[in-house]
């Protein structure tokens, strides 16, 4: 028997039995290749993106297919005059009286950058860019937040800034501090809030009307009104203003119609926002 042949057989297979440890314990400790990598499909298995939980990306998220006609941050600096669309379609707005910004804690859209709009309740509101012929399909939305009973927050008139003599499909607070979204044909048509929302929170509140929906109020994310019988607001065109117009004829008009509080981030859209959405736009401006 040959010793030195024998032990360099011995180290060769201790070398070999080391070798394989290695690769065991390699093969345990590694991340597998789906620690790295991930599918995200949907119905008809292509990439799906999520909305990015902003009121920026929320609204953005959703522009193009609710058909967005204008959406306003209001983050802009104190002394401005236009309220700048990101909506994609230029609508730029108007700040009609002194523009002053605010920084509350807390704030609606916290995790947006900037300040909000405080409105005095004497003669701030926007005004926008285009008339538009009879809307009869739309969603509006706006966050705000006011210790006031009364005031419009956002609606439809005949007038681009003065005081409209048509003026209807308008969201306000009521004498009693309730959210009223209010549409006419031969009469007003109205569903209310049950409870007020002058508490000094901020609110965020969306109000739909459609031929197949009827009219929706919601508020903080939820349903809170509806009826289903009025499907039709009243044949004019006009303007869509946010802060102020005229609600006179309207239950539980105040004898100020202009909101005082704070406001950030309202749009119109040319379609019904779905239960979901509105789910969506709450949430990220919490």
């Amino acid at each position: 028997m040959n010793l030195h042949r024998l032990r360099d057989g011995k180290v060769v297979a201790l070398l070999l039995v080391l070798a394989l440890a290695v690769v065991v314990l390699l093969n345990q400790f590694a991340p597998t290749r789906s620690g790295f990598s991930a599918q995200i499909t949907n119905s008809t298995n292509s990439a799906g993106t999520a909305a990015p939980n902003t009121c920026t990306g929320q609204v953005g998220f959703d522009a193009t297919t609710a058909k967005a006609l204008f959406a306003y941050k209001f983050t802009e600096t104190t002394g401005s005059t236009t309220a700048a669309d990101f909506s994609g379609k230029a609508a730029n707005g108007t700040y009609q009286g002194p523009m002053t910004a605010s920084t509350p804690s807390p704030i609606a859209c916290p995790r947006d950058p900037g300040s909000s709009w405080l409105l005095n309740g004497s003669s701030n509101f926007v005004s926008t860019p285009a008339i538009q012929q009879n809307p009869t399909t739309f969603s509006e939305e706006v966050w705000f937040r006011t210790t006031v009973a009364g005031g419009l927050l956002i609606g439809f008139g005949g007038s681009q800034v003065a005081v409209s003599g048509q003026h209807d499909r308008q969201t306000y607070l009521n004498t009693s501090g309730q959210l009223v979204f209010g549409t006419y044909n031969n009469g007003t048509q109205v569903v209310t809030s049950p409870k007020a929302y002058n508490d000094g929170s901020w609110h965020h509140v969306v109000s739909t009307m459609s031929a197949a929906t009827g009219m929706r109020l919601y508020v903080d994310g939820s349903l809170v009104a509806s009826n289903a019988n009025y499907t039709a607001p009243e044949n004019y065109s006009g303007y869509w203003r946010i802060g102020y117009d005229t609600i006179s004829g309207w239950p539980g008009a105040p004898s100020n119609y202009y909101f005082t509080g704070s406001m950030r981030f309202a749009a119109v859209y040319g379609s019904v926002l779905t239960t979901a959405q509105v789910s969506s736009h709450y949430g990220a401006g919490r």
